[in-house]
């Protein structure tokens, strides 16, 4: 444990508010209401824009939901492969006392703590509509930072290190997905088939939307669960 993330979640466990401030923070955290039906429908809004640079937008809206799925695959990967990180909330050597009703997640027990997947993939798709929407941008980036990624700090789900290289990385994924030598490899053509097939491609962007809102749990805990029975 570093002094940096130690100082800090011992900052943060020493702040206290009232019984409703605390569930609401805790839904906050939880629903997926406000994480991903905040900032995924930005993305269609600057979809159907309309001036001159409506084609070059909609790449990047194409790079940014493409960065932000790379950013979710290689935050679980991460988690998969780095050395395993208890998370604040159930580690002994802390000896800190978060709120209780964060506890009830047992499903975060056995997930390492870093990186965190959740600043990754909203840092990933904040950033892209910034790089298009200026101020709106602003205003994702700090949602996705005071919304999305510090209460989970205050919860005890992640140290500040875990958000801070997440957001990081997700960052940089977006700023590489988007750049215009690797953004008209794969944006283009996919523009055009949406163009060509409408229908189709309506429906299968709300499926993608869902499932990122989501962050992929329900087909995540699906899998889980097959696995589970076949072995």
């Amino acid at each position: 444990m570093n002094s940096f993330d130690s100082s800090i979640e011992t900052y943060l466990s020493n702040i206290h508010f009232g019984h409703f401030a605390t569930q609401s923070i805790e839904a906050i955290t939880d629903w997926y209401t406000f994480k991903g039906l905040v900032l995924i429908p930005v993305l269609w809004w600057m979809w159907f824009r309309q001036d001159e640079r409506r084609e070059w937008r909609r790449e990047m809206v194409l790079a940014t939901v493409l960065s932000g799925l790379v950013a979710l695959f290689a935050g679980r990967v991460m988690t998969h492969w780095l050395p395993f990180r208890v998370r604040p909330i159930y580690s002994t050597e802390l000896h800190l006392h978060f709120p209780s009703g964060a506890t009830n997640d047992a499903q975060l027990s056995g997930w390492s703590s870093f990186p965190s997947d959740h600043a990754m993939l909203w840092m990933a798709v904040a950033t892209g509509i910034f790089l298009v929407w200026r101020g709106i941008g602003v205003l994702a980036i700090l949602y996705a930072a005071l919304v999305v990624c510090l209460p989970r700090a205050w919860l005890g789900f992640h140290y500040p290190t875990d958000l801070l290289v997440g957001a990081a990385v997700g960052i940089v994924i977006t700023f590489i997905m988007t750049r215009d030598a690797i953004r008209t490899r794969y944006a283009t053509c996919v523009l055009r088939w949406i163009e060509r097939y409408p229908g189709p491609s309506a429906m299968l962007a709300f499926i993608l939307c869902l499932e990122i809102v989501t962050q992929f749990d329900e087909l995540r805990k699906l899998a889980s669960g097959v696995s589970q029975h076949l072995l």
